[in-house]
């Protein structure tokens, strides 16, 4: 890999949240396995990997214990194992973001407490690693607005924060839920960028009851894109980018398919009646065109996996407007030894296959992410 890259979308589970895991009994948690049962996906099967049950068809009892979730590694909170990843792949920064579901499911009593407790922690890990990590704080989506607005404030003091990392679900209600409208003028008055990731997918029922025979393919491949697609489509018709005109979005695993179906919002939004009076003139619905604030409102990774994905993300929003990713720890090698995670080399090859200009390349790779987040 001849760029130095830089990693916009990469995880990290902080001993906080580790313990807060722990302390749970219902989705998320972590399910300790006993030493007898082992684990195919841990390296010492007497003491087998924890899994993560953080989807609630993890929780299906159908299926065995070791098998349930994912193993949850040392890569996973392990600071020297993500400089060693880094190292090994050609990454020269890497921006940490806590990993889904974050903090939604904490009451609302609890939530700040743990998001001043882990955003500590996040900011000690990068001001040690001498300038390659950077991060995206956690926000207690489950508590009151004016709250939320002062989580956001503080992480103003972080030298290494450069974003927030949020879900698609909000305050309960999805983020086109009026009583969000302080927590946009936070955001958008600081000038902070919000990295907007999918958790929660579709529901159950129409990945059919045969769902768990292939483990996370349907939630993953379907479901967190379609997911954020819908949730940044409410953004949009609701109007928060006409009343938030600076706000600042981006999307995680390259837009979802929002450069897909950019077009086909449009065209419904302009023949949706409810939007016009009797003579045509139109009378509601969003006041930007989707096109101008794809390309002065969002950026998206290049989390992907194909060279005519990530080309049409690059059409849509700009080529300057798309940053490298891996999703780090997910999607490891599943070959036992392997050191180049196939996650990563996908992604790369993608980017230099969709584009001729060394320039763009350059930019995708890591000089965009530079500019955007003010990095040195």
């Amino acid at each position: 890999m001849k760029s130095t890259l830089i990693d916009v979308h990469t995880h990290i589970y902080p001993p906080a949240y580790l313990r807060l895991l722990r302390s749970r009994k219902q989705v998320p948690y972590l399910l300790d396995l006993p030493n007898h049962e082992g684990d195919e996906d841990s390296t010492h099967s007497d003491s087998p990997s924890p899994r993560l049950i953080i989807l609630p068809s993890d929780n299906d009892q159908r299926i065995p214990p070791a098998k349930r979730g994912r193993p949850l590694d040392s890569g996973y909170s392990s600071v020297p194992e993500i400089l060693e990843f880094m190292d090994v792949h050609g990454i020269g920064k890497s921006i940490l973001s806590l990993a889904n579901p974050w903090l939604d499911f904490l009451p609302a009593s609890e939530g700040p407490k743990w998001a001043l407790t882990i955003n500590q922690e996040l900011e000690e890990v990068c001001a040690s690693s001498e300038g390659r990590l950077y991060t995206f704080g956690a926000l207690p989506l489950s508590a009151p607005p004016p709250q939320i607005c002062e989580a956001i404030q503080s992480l103003g003091g972080s030298p290494h924060v450069k974003g927030v990392i949020i879900g698609t679900s909000g305050l309960g209600q999805g983020l086109d839920d009026p009583a969000l409208e302080e927590v946009y003028a936070t955001l958008q008055q600081s000038q902070t960028l919000v990295f907007l990731h999918p958790h929660y997918g579709l529901p159950s029922t129409v990945y059919g009851p045969r769902a768990h025979e292939s483990g996370h393919v349907l939630h993953l491949s379907l479901g967190f894109p379609l997911e954020t697609t819908i949730s940044f489509t409410r953004m949009y018709v609701s109007g928060v980018f006409d009343r938030f005109p600076r706000l600042k979005i981006l999307i995680a695993h390259a837009g979802a398919t929002i450069p897909f179906l950019a077009g086909r919002i449009s065209s419904c939004i302009e023949h949706e009646r409810l939007y016009h009076d009797m003579d045509g003139t139109r009378v509601g619905g969003p006041e930007r065109s989707l096109q101008e604030v794809l390309t002065t409102n969002v950026w998206v990774d290049a989390v992907v996996y194909s060279a005519s994905a990530v080309q049409a993300a690059a059409d849509v929003v700009g080529r300057d407007r798309v940053l490298f990713g891996t999703d780090h720890p997910f999607f490891p090698p599943l070959k036992a030894g392997a050191e180049e995670w196939m996650s990563v080399k996908t992604n790369v090859q993608a980017v230099r296959e969709a584009f001729e200009k060394a320039e763009v390349v350059d930019g995708i790779l890591g000089g965009n992410a530079t500019k955007l987040l003010d990095l040195p």
